[in-house]
């Protein structure tokens, strides 16, 4: 039975016509709004090379990894 149902399991999908996916990719169309132009720092929501930079980078950062101590905090002393 099952030799059967493996040599019928091969034929069935040649058999219809139907044939196995290859994996395909698609050109980007360059005419849709939501294509960056191309190039490097093009496709962030902000600019590297601006004079600031490090500083507005190392404090979001540091916003980011402390929030979370400071709320612990702010809960921690308002239960008190």
């Amino acid at each position: 039975m099952l030799p059967k149902a493996l040599v019928r399991s091969t034929r069935l999908p040649t058999s219809l016509g139907i044939h196995s996916r290859s994996f395909n990719s698609m050109r980007t169309l360059r005419s849709s709004p939501y294509h960056y132009p191309e190039g490097p720092r093009t496709n962030i929501p902000f600019n590297p090379l601006t004079r600031f930079f490090i500083v507005r980078y190392w404090a979001f950062m540091a916003v980011g990894f402390g929030a979370p101590f400071g709320i612990a905090v702010w809960q921690t002393c308002k239960n008190t």
